[in-house]
């Protein structure tokens, strides 16, 4: 293993290696985007259950085409590369899915986590982890790109944008410390694969337990919020559930709404008098 100046440990290799034949983890030193790589890896044909794994990512991607750059080691930025053959209405609900059992998985190590729609994953009001999930074309059909981001030991100073946090500052650990990266991404990627293949199996029975139980862990819900919408628009009531298609539905004064993950800018908490 080695360390950054602040004794930021490498991964080790050994765990994410019994992980196989499930999982196959490749772990690189840099990468643009590990979203980029796995969906190279797809079209060249590579199976469900690769992971790819960057120590530094330097130009990580999120939703509307935000990047990012975090110090080396600081974070776990990794993408899991699957072959959903589930009807292509259901695949929405994919990164639901991914940001609800990241959450979970959080949870169970000791962290207050819970997910604002659609699947940033958040403790209080501050982000933790990004999450995107691209379709990806490939010459043996669709593929999905899961990818994640979670910012394990970023100090203050380090953090992306001031609304963020880290393991490490949620925890009280000293200044470039934070939990075990190995432990974590082992635990997270067993998560995963286990939460998506009961998905995939389960039919309409596990994706109404999957919305179930995802409202009940999203922190949006129940809340009075501002969504900003393409071209200006603004929607703003009270998050009051979650569809069957994994949208979410807002009460306001005109009566209820939905909207999709593809069709929204930001969802913020809204003052009373909805704005921001």
């Amino acid at each position: 293993m080695t360390t950054d100046p602040v004794r930021r440990i490498s991964l080790d290799p050994a765990p994410l290696a019994a992980l196989a034949p499930d999982l196959v983890v490749e772990v690189l030193e840099t990468a643009t985007s590990t979203n980029a790589v796995a969906a190279e890896r797809a079209r060249a044909g590579a199976e469900e259950g690769l992971v790819v794994v960057a120590e530094h990512q330097t130009a990580g991607r999120g939703r509307l085409d935000r990047s990012w750059e975090t110090p080396a080691r600081s974070s776990l930025t990794f993408s899991l590369l699957v072959r959903p053959t589930v009807p292509p209405a259901d695949w929405p609900w994919l990164p639901l899915l991914t940001g609800y059992t990241v959450a979970k998985t959080l949870r169970a190590e000791g962290y207050a986590a819970g997910v604002k729609w659609p699947n940033d994953v958040l403790i209080g009001d501050r982000k933790l982890v990004g999450i995107l999930v691209e379709r990806v074309e490939t010459p043996t059909g669709p593929a999905a790109v899961l990818g994640v981001g979670l910012n394990v030991s970023l100090t203050e100073d380090e953090l992306p944008v001031p609304t963020a946090t880290s393991l490490a500052l949620e925890s009280g650990a000293p200044s470039g410390a934070g939990p075990d990266r190995t432990h974590l991404l082992v635990e997270l990627l067993r998560s995963l694969r286990e939460a998506y293949d009961a998905w995939q199996v389960g039919g309409a029975d596990a994706t109404d337990r999957l919305r179930s139980s995802y409202a009940a862990a999203c922190v949006t819900v129940g809340r009075e919020v501002r969504v900003d919408l393409p071209g200006g628009q603004v929607l703003t009531g009270r998050a009051s559930g979650i569809d069957d298609a994994g949208r979410l539905v807002v009460s306001g004064a005109d009566g209820e709404s939905v909207v999709g993950a593809g069709d929204v800018v930001h969802v913020r908490p809204a003052t009373p008098d909805g704005q921001q």
